[in-house]
């Protein structure tokens, strides 16, 4: 009887691949016409815009009353002009007109801030050059007489959650009909508010978007136009630096702060009072 010889253990191993070997090629999808086609993942951006420091201009005038009612207000609340405006009348109906895409309330009715303090309407005011946008008179119109407001968009956010939170509370705790729809969310535009081609973000996905975009650009020209709106009023306690143009405003401001339980920082930074085309 002829044995069955056993085969090797060695045989039983896969084989290793060889140059002779081919490796197969995954088949490409059919793809049927008319279907539609697949849906490409966005990059998802990894750029924090938590940090990102907005500007609010003020006149050194307008400062005591500020500090007094203890919070910035939108145009369209105000009960009395400012000391020193120097918004245009034409300005102001423009914002009044305008409305934020997405949630119907006029520009007037959030409190402006710049993304720069280089911002195009400020540097008209530094270079006292013609703006249509602005009021421009022989009071006023230094730019050494200003004072830049500065907090970040998280200090904004944050203290925005926060009276929305205190609000709806009261309103639970107080009202039977709902409250009408108000707005805690701040918007971001890539221009003028006021301007017809401006586009907004007025979520919080939408603003965060924007602002990615907005830092993202190579130039950074439209940082330069754009604006971070905030609904109604800024509290006083959101505002962390003053910026000022030099020793004797920073010592006039403090003189201010004293009166005022509000104790933000007050810095010397020339570079933002001085117009870029001088060469300091």
């Amino acid at each position: 009887m002829k044995k069955t010889r056993a085969p090797k253990l060695s045989s039983l191993r896969d084989p290793l691949p060889t140059a002779a070997m081919p490796v197969a090629r995954a088949a490409r999808p059919v793809r049927v016409a008319g279907a539609p086609r697949p849906v490409r993942a966005e990059a998802v951006s990894t750029d924090n815009v938590d940090e990102q420091r907005v500007y609010h201009l003020t006149h050194i005038s307008n400062l005591s009353a500020i500090l007094k009612d203890g919070r910035l207000l939108a145009n369209g609340a105000l009960t009395a002009r400012p000391a020193v405006d120097i918004s245009a009348p034409a300005t102001r109906d423009l914002r009044r007109a305008a409305h934020v895409s997405g949630d119907g309330r006029s520009v007037a009715e959030y409190v402006p801030f710049f993304l720069s303090p280089n911002a195009t309407v400020w540097e008209s005011v530094r270079a006292e050059a013609a703006d249509p946008r602005l009021a421009l008179d022989a009071h006023g119109s230094e730019a050494f007489d200003f004072v830049m407001l500065v907090s970040t968009v998280k200090k904004i956010n944050d203290g925005i959650a926060a009276r929305a939170a205190a609000e709806s509370a009261q309103d639970a705790d107080a009202a039977t009909e709902p409250a009408p729809f108000v707005s805690s969310v701040v918007a971001v535009t890539n221009g003028d508010a006021a301007g017809a081609l401006t586009r907004f973000g007025a979520t919080p996905a939408t603003a965060e978007r924007m602002l990615q975009t907005l830092r993202a650009e190579a130039d950074g020209a439209m940082m330069l136009e754009a604006e971070l709106l905030v609904p109604d009023a800024v509290p006083m306690d959101l505002i962390t630096l003053i910026g000022v143009c030099n020793d004797n405003v920073r010592e006039t401001v403090r003189g201010i702060l004293k009166a005022s339980s509000y104790k933000p920082k007050v810095a010397v930074y020339p570079p933002w009072f001085h117009t870029s085309a001088d060469p300091q």
